[in-house]
């Protein structure tokens, strides 16, 4: 009761403390939309720990410990990497490829600039982006990987993964000024190509390169369903933020991107049910989860650019085809993904980026053209090659990556990337941080 008191007497303040404070914003700056900026960053910037909290929730108990660290330790490296030149490199200069080292340490950024690349919010609101994409990332190589192979992978992927992507699909690069310029234009609301579909598919390049868990530890089964339930509701909440506040502003497409992000993951939700029940004759809070998550990845990158009704279409088969890609995930790709990161995020942000050249209003849109519903398919094709290019760019580099830091571990070491068989029977959260997440 404490902590929802206090969290009301916050929205109070904000509320009447807004006309006051507005007094103490530079002229001209949009007062209300800089605030609604703030709680969105902090929404997106609190999904990071919830992270920690469904993927640990989902694990054996002797990797929560592990789920955390990994995610605590994203938040506080990808913080300071977006600031020393990750963010310069995704939103500095006009470069095909990749942006420029203008903004290297902050330089250039502005308090009271207009948000956009020379706004120190938009540089806090696009850090924290980075950050829950590097948390995504290393679901699927949970309860194998070393700690430190963590750290040095995502420094590295932060330079060669993330930033050129973010700068490609949204600063005018390659993947939506270029594919403009020729004529097939691409877009990308929320993060389907730069978050979703990177980290997804970076994951399963990292845990190809260290290889499967061992066969004698028990998977698929969480061992804190209240713990994954909470981590995941936790994500509910902070992508409304995530979706809403990637518009920059407070306006009309605000309003839609809530309305699309709250219809899409509960009619996914719903759609999860049915399917399961008719399966497996049951149904789960994890698998219930699975579905709220399925319909956000897959309203994320056309949040703000399609009608209420596409939204319900779009959660709807985002639940259909993420539950049987889970299925075929594990049963049928030989990889072992440890928490269907690839099917979830993967193939849910597939589908959306390809439902953007399907249902995008030309009204909404940002390249002022819609998709195959208003009768153009040019869009459908500028998508289509967004997502093919995005799974090989990341798959290839994230793999080359992680095989060379395996290399260099097992040479400097005697040990790779990956716990032996004995380590994982023990536990990450003991061989790696000596801390169990429960002492009974």
């Amino acid at each position: 009761m404490k902590i929802v008191a206090g969290l009301i007497a916050l929205v109070s303040l904000t509320v009447f403390a807004l006309p006051v404070a507005s007094a103490a914003f530079p002229e001209g700056m949009d007062t209300t939309s800089s605030v609604f900026m703030f709680f969105c960053g902090m929404l997106v910037f609190i999904m990071a720990p919830g992270i920690a909290l469904f993927y640990g929730g989902m694990l054996r108990k002797q990797s929560m410990t592990s789920m955390m660290a990994q995610c605590i330790g994203v938040m506080a490296l990808v913080g300071v990497i977006w600031w020393v030149v990750g963010y310069s490199l995704a939103f500095g200069g006009d470069g095909t490829f990749i942006g420029n080292l203008d903004h290297i340490f902050g330089n250039g950024l502005s308090i009271d600039a207009e948000f956009g690349s020379e706004s120190l919010q938009f540089f806090f609101f696009q850090g924290c982006f980075a950050i829950v994409t590097g948390c995504i990332v290393f679901g699927a190589t949970a309860e194998r990987i070393r700690f430190p192979a963590v750290v040095a992978f995502l420094a590295l992927w932060s330079f060669l993964v993330y930033a050129p992507m973010a700068h490609m699909v949204w600063d005018g690069g390659l993947l939506s000024g270029w594919l403009e310029e020729i004529g097939f234009p691409a877009q990308d609301f929320a993060g389907g190509t730069v978050v979703h579909m990177c980290s997804a598919i970076s994951g399963v390049a990292a845990a190809i390169a260290i290889g499967k868990r061992s066969s004698r530890i028990s998977k698929g089964r969480s061992h804190n369903v209240p713990l994954m339930f909470l981590g995941a509701m936790i994500l509910w909440v902070g992508w409304f933020g995530f979706n809403c506040g990637s518009e920059g502003a407070f306006d009309e497409i605000v309003v839609l991107a809530m309305v699309n992000t709250l219809l899409a993951s509960a009619v996914s939700t719903v759609v999860w049910i049915v399917i399961q029940y008719f399966h497996v004759g049951r149904i789960s809070v994890t698998g219930m989860c699975a579905g709220v998550i399925a319909g956000l990845v897959g309203i994320t990158p056309g949040c703000g650019f399609v009608e209420p009704w596409a939204a319900v279409i779009i959660g709807a088969i985002a639940a259909v085809i993420v539950y049987f890609g889970i299925i075929f995930m594990r049963d049928k790709s030989g990889i072992d993904d440890a928490l269907d990161v690839m099917g979830v995020h993967g193939i849910g942000g597939i589908w959306g980026c390809i439902a953007v050249g399907i249902f995008s209003v030309s009204q909404y849109s940002w390249v002022g053209i819609g998709g195959l519903i208003e009768g153009e398919w040019t869009m459908l094709v500028g998508q289509l090659v967004n997502v093919v290019f995005t799974l090989v760019y990341c798959l290839v580099v994230s793999f080359v990556i992680m095989k060379v830091i395996d290399m260099v571990m097992k040479a400097a070491t005697g040990k790779g990337a990956a716990l032996t068989e004995e380590e994982q029977m023990i536990g990450s959260d003991i061989i790696e941080h000596g801390e169990p997440a429960y002492v009974m």
